[in-house]
């Protein structure tokens, strides 16, 4: 082989050796520093797209964990209103208990009322103070629907109801009349209502109706038997009393199949009415076929004064009939907190769901785009023998034309 001095080929050799050496020791003092098996999509493209598909996922499990953790915060709170509501409400019935026994006077009547009246107001507080986050959580009109995936799917969120959890609408109930949804009172003794009632015996036919969502149930009695002795003893061709009129519908058989009729009394114990009770809950009405009736409105009904009004604790009938509003109103709240507790522990199991899930895609990212350690430590070794190697023989290259010299003195 002759000595050339333009093109040093065995320096060009070592020298491309050496620049690849550098740039696989710079690489690896890159990921030996920083941790990561990949730095830029160039050192493993396909790697990087799954891993940073992964890296969405963790990060969004986390924010999710997070989401369900206030979710369970903003259900505890709406729980712990209703807990103390339903404490409030067993305060009210206790109280009905009492009242409904007639040992209480006008004044023991009246210190019941007020403390009903009170407590009545602070479930109409906690109704409008109860919220998360100034979201209100016991008005009866939300649900909280929560992230608790990283996706845009259905599969990642849960909705809690919270229409049964409606304070607000209890509140109504025990202040506004909720008892119409146990009966209605219609009122016989304003002007000739009673009195009317005579001529129930011979022509009387009464049409009474149910309306309960959206179906109604229509009755009409046949001619009512007068013959039932009332309070006065008497026994007469006509209705001596409220109580005949309510033993006379009751002992109807197209009426008891459906409705039920109890006296509305004053304090003194005389009846001043009736109060209807349908017996699949629903709204009552009522007309009447008796031509001494149609004189008293122009639409024939009955009297009607109106719904009956919501606690009431003035009579011992009045307080049983409000201990039934309350044990419904309990049973409200007991349903809503244990739909409430079903939720909350979902909630719970999502969370750990979603721990269980992140743990799991951490790993996986860990393993596409972490450093071995030990691994790259080898590489790097091997690359800066390398290195001082291709340095050495690079300079050991460039003196090797060095011959040249000798020729040309």
């Amino acid at each position: 082989m002759g000595m050339q001095i333009n093109t040093n080929m065995a320096a060009n050799n070592a020298y491309r050796s050496l620049a690849n050496t550098q740039t696989d020791l710079s690489k690896s003092l890159e990921k030996l520093s920083s941790g990561m098996r990949i730095n830029r999509a160039g050192d493993d493209a396909a790697g990087l797209a799954l891993s940073e598909g992964l890296k969405s996922q963790i990060g969004g499990l986390s924010v999710a964990a997070r989401n369900a953790q206030d979710g369970i915060g903003a259900v505890q709170t709406a729980e712990g209103g209703l807990n103390q509501a339903q404490s409030i409400l067993q305060r009210l019935r206790d109280l009905g208990v009492q009242a409904a026994n007639d040992t209480n006077n006008a004044e023991s009547r009246g210190a019941i009322k007020t403390e009903s009246d009170s407590l009545v107001k602070e479930l109409d507080r906690i109704a409008g103070s109860t919220n998360f986050n100034g979201t209100q959580l016991l008005n009866g009109s939300k649900s909280l629907a929560f992230q608790v995936g990283a996706n845009s799917d259905a599969a990642s969120r849960i909705t809690v109801e919270l229409g049964n959890a409606d304070v607000s609408t209890i509140t109504s109930a025990l202040k506004d009349g909720s008892l119409a949804s146990s009966g209605t009172q219609f009122d016989l003794t304003a002007s000739t209502g009673l009195a009317d009632l005579s001529a129930a015996a011979t022509t009387g036919k009464y049409t009474f109706t149910s309306v309960k969502d959206g179906v109604t149930t229509k009755i009409e009695t046949g001619k009512l038997d007068d013959n039932i002795k009332g309070p006065t003893g008497q026994d007469a061709d006509d209705f001596q009393s409220v109580d005949e009129f309510v033993g006379a519908l009751n002992k109807d058989a197209n009426f008891s199949a459906h409705f039920t009729a109890s006296t509305v009394r004053d304090a003194n114990g005389a009846g001043t009415g009736i109060v209807v009770t349908a017996k699949d809950g629903g709204v009552v009405d009522a007309t009447s076929t008796n031509a001494g009736l149609d004189t008293q409105t122009d639409t024939d009904k009955i009297g009607v004064v109106g719904t009956t009004t919501g606690l009431d604790f003035s009579t011992a009938d009045a307080a049983q009939k409000s201990i039934a509003l309350l044990d419904t109103q309990i049973t409200k709240v007991s349903t809503a907190r244990a739909e409430l507790g079903a939720s909350q522990n979902r909630l719970e199991s999502a969370v750990q769901t979603i721990n269980v899930a992140k743990e799991n895609l951490t790993a996986s990212n860990s393993r596409i785009r972490d450093t071995d350690m030990a691994e790259e430590m080898v590489k790097y070794t091997r690359n800066n023998i390398l290195s001082q190697a291709g340095t050495a023989m690079l300079a050991q290259a460039n003196q090797s034309n060095q011959g040249v010299l000798q020729l040309l003195r």
